[in-house]
């Protein structure tokens, strides 16, 4: 890989051009363009309502004004829980980053007020927490496995790096940088060895040594890593942010290092997570003491976790798993987790947020504008506003494509060659993919198209002859030859309805089924299905029918298929002889399934994913 240029826009989410154990590189958000499709909407919303929103809410909440108090430009006493510093900071890191793609200068005028008050709250040596001030001023990381200094700080850096990436300037780079120099003077072997107990520094500092190229910074990340137990026994558990952004931070430093233990580690607990204790939504976390991941197989419905944060963290961690391997399974579960469980924590408008996502539900829920601990609006708003730098990605002589979705991308191989890609589509709700492949100069390379998990078939033609697919699901297609400025590429995904099955370990799931159609879960929701008893409707025959109506939800596809529910109320005993059961009267019905995403954005509701299932 040849070394990052100088303009630091030239970097993408997570920098690693000049990883040496890196494979696919991400290419920059500033170069990518978003077209007209799935995630322009979702952007904009972003940009122009959830962000401004939620910093009137931090503004409300005296989230700004614990900063202010800090520097004295403000009096009074300090709001919120010992961590909300990391709620501000994931804001800043999601302005910056849409800098990074878009020049609003409103938005950057709000970013560069509240580093102004950030910076004044810094001390002299370089430490920086809104809590530990004053008469606490001498108690610092007196409790890191509770109190999470260092995470607050590891989200300070991860919107220093964002910002500098975005304007070039230093003012918040310096701010982070004097407090991991303080972190780095104060902290590892010998010295305050105990690490965060909420993980997400090792992220920050790697991302940090990257653009600094201060190898202090790796090296905490490294202890801290190591002074953490993970992927011991190859299970994944506890808390499940805090156990997806650990081994998040475990696959950063293998791309710098190449640290085995790190990587088998990573690769261990990928394999546990993704064979028995992930959602078919993407999302981690069965239970709520904890917020944790629960045993193997314990994936219960209606009181699912499944933290939004946690679905956040499962992307990130695989987005760096593919980087690290070129291996298209980690693109499917980061996709999996994106268009389920984080759009799900997310309403239309991006104003009001779940914290808790379950895949049943019925009683009143619905998203709120505010949480007393706000780690999943503020990590919403980031990621909406990253999502162009996970889509395409490069290596020394081939174009990755990750994600579908109208766009352009206009940047270089690893060896330095110039290529542009255009992409139209409808994905998710279309499997045709157009690319017009435009490189500077005609020159021999590969375009890298990834052929989902979800695809039972698919087909591909360059300037309209076809190629022999040798891809399976699950991997990339790789097509190499002389590319020149206007060859076409169309890739057709085969997107038919799929009845989903459980493992039959996954004891709440035995005899159901879910929806599924491309990347998208469908659920049930009241508002579509007035009619129907969702807590006893069964599928029926499997055969649905998909419809996409530009006017409901923003534009969807809706599924509409048979289903039968007990005659007159389901009236009867509550235990009965299988025989008997059987000859109960039901009532056939008619089903309407959206994107389990889209529920809950029309007022109350109940809701299904997974329902008995009846052949």
């Amino acid at each position: 890989m040849t070394q990052a240029a100088g303009d630091p826009s030239d970097a993408g989410i997570i920098a690693t051009s000049s990883s040496p154990h890196a494979q696919v590189v991400p290419v920059p958000i500033g170069r990518v363009t978003i077209g007209d499709g799935f995630w322009k909407p979702w952007m904009e919303a972003n940009r122009t309502k959830g962000i401004p929103a939620l910093l009137a809410q931090l503004e409300e909440h005296g989230v700004v004004d614990n900063f202010r108090l800090v520097s004295g430009r403000k009096k009074g006493e300090r709001q919120g829980p010992v961590f909300t510093d990391s709620d501000l900071y994931k804001w800043m890191e999601g302005a910056a980053l849409v800098l990074q793609s878009t020049d609003d200068a409103a938005l950057k005028k709000s970013l560069h007020s509240i580093i102004d008050d950030v910076a004044a709250a810094q001390r002299e040596d370089g430490y920086l927490n809104t809590f530990f001030t004053g008469e606490l001023a001498g108690q610092r990381f007196r409790n890191l496995g509770s109190e999470h200094e260092l995470y607050c700080a590891g989200h300070l850096f991860q919107a220093a790096v964002a910002h500098y990436r975005a304007t070039g300037e230093r003012t918040l780079l310096n701010v982070a940088t004097r407090y991991a120099d303080f972190m780095a003077a104060n902290m590892g072997a010998g010295k305050i060895e105990q690490p965060d107990g909420h993980p997400e520094v090792e992220m920050a500092l790697i991302e940090l040594y990257r653009v600094t190229g201060k190898k202090d910074y790796l090296d905490l990340a490294g202890f801290y890593l190591k002074k953490q137990s993970y992927g011991e026994n190859g299970q994944i558990s506890g808390h499940a942010v805090r156990a997806a952004y650990l081994v998040a931070g475990a696959a950063d430093y293998y791309s710098e290092t190449g640290d085995s233990k790190a990587r088998q580690a990573a690769e261990a607990l990928w394999s546990d997570m993704a064979t028995g204790r992930v959602y078919i939504t993407g999302g981690l976390g069965a239970r709520h003491e904890g917020e944790a991941i629960g045993e193997r197989y314990e994936l219960p419905n209606e009181s699912a976790y499944a933290e939004t944060c946690a679905a956040i963290a499962n992307a990130m961690w695989n987005f760096r798993m593919l980087g690290n391997s070129g291996d298209a399974k980690y693109a499917d579960m980061m996709e999996r987790a994106f268009y389920n469980n984080v759009l799900s924590g997310i309403s239309l408008d991006t104003t009001h947020w779940f914290y808790v996502n379950p895949l049943a539900c019925f009683r009143d829920y619905q998203r709120s504008p505010w949480f007393g601990c706000t780690c999943c609006p503020t990590n919403a708003v980031r990621t909406l506003a990253a999502i162009p730098g996970y889509m395409y990605g490069v290596s020394d002589d081939a174009v990755w494509v990750h994600m579908y979705d109208s766009s352009a991308m206009d940047w270089r191989l690893g060896d330095g060659r110039k290529v542009k890609l255009e992409q139209k589509t409808r994905y998710p709700w279309d499997g045709r993919v157009e690319i017009a492949v435009s490189p500077a100069n005609a020159s021999e390379f590969e375009l890298r198209l990834r052929v989902p998990g979800w695809c039972r078939s698919a087909s591909c033609k360059v300037n309209g002859k076809a190629v022999k697919l040798e891809a399976k699901p699950g991997s990339y297609l790789a097509i190499r030859r002389e590319w020149a400025p206007g060859d076409r590429v169309t890739l057709d995904l085969k997107m038919s309805v799929e009845m989903m099955a459980s493992d039959p370990r996954v004891r709440t799931n035995l005899g159901k089924a879910a929806v599924q159609r491309g990347p998208l879960v469908y659920c049930f929701e009241s508002t579509d299905n007035p009619e129907v008893d969702l807590a006893g409707v069964r599928l029926s025959g499997g055969s649905f029918t998909a419809k996409f109506v530009p006017d409901l939800l923003g534009g969807v596809v809706t599924l509409t298929g048979k289903g039968e529910q007990p005659s007159g109320g389901g009236q009867g005993p509550l235990y009965r002889p299988v025989d008997v059961d059987r000859r109960l009267p039901m009532t056939r019905v008619t089903l309407v399934g959206i994107p389990a995403y889209a529920w809950a954005n029309r007022g109350n509701s109940q809701m299904i994913i997974w329902a008995p299932y009846k052949p």
